[in-house]
């Protein structure tokens, strides 16, 4: 678990569908030094991939990013989010379907949901989707962290179906459409 009280302006949490396709796209930037995946925004304390995946606990699915600042900034960050995943959606992305799989930015200050809503604004005039963006913007809730399983599992299950069919090519999107921004390899 990770309070509100120990992030900083340096952390985006996010959720836009599976965590497993947010962590293995968002984890190719340069800059971002880690992507846990876990829980945030439900009523239920210390809540698990079954209570989450069933729809009870209120939570959605997340990934906790840290970035350097001086790398890459939030924006870019939340620019990256937006182009992995359908914002348009509600509760569902792709055939997974429910509350968990909402799209929502978790932000820990004033200056991040400036920025968050400013971009929103911005992606809206330039119709960027042809239905409107429904991503809600909330101030960061208790983060509580997935179970071990769940930590960079597209790295350590790459030939698994869902892995190579929807975690995959979302990767592949982020590759391509932030090709400048990469990591270098190795």
């Amino acid at each position: 678990m990770t309070s509100t009280a120990e992030t900083s302006a340096n952390v985006a949490t996010l959720g836009g569908g599976c965590f497993w396709c947010l962590e293995a796209a968002l984890i190719q930037l340069r800059g971002v030094e880690s992507v846990v995946s876990g829980y945030a925004g439900g009523q239920m304390q210390n809540p698990d991939y079954h209570s989450v995946c069933s729809g009870d606990s209120g939570h959605a699915e997340v990934v906790e990013v840290r970035f350097d600042p001086t790398v890459i900034d939030y924006r870019s960050v939340l620019q990256a989010f937006f182009a992995i995943h359908d914002p348009t959606t509600p509760n569902r992305q792709g055939n997974d379907v429910g509350t968990q799989y909402r799209s929502v930015i978790f932000t820990h200050d004033t200056e991040q949901e400036a920025i968050a809503k400013a971009l929103i604004a911005e992606l809206t005039t330039a119709k960027f989707w042809p239905e409107p963006i429904v991503t809600a913007v909330s101030p960061a809730p208790t983060f509580w962290r997935a179970e071990e399983g769940h930590q960079n599992y597209y790295a350590n299950n790459p030939g698994q179906g869902y892995c190579q069919v929807v975690v995959a090519p979302k990767a592949a999107k982020l590759r391509k459409l932030f090709a400048g921004r990469l990591k270098s390899p190795g």
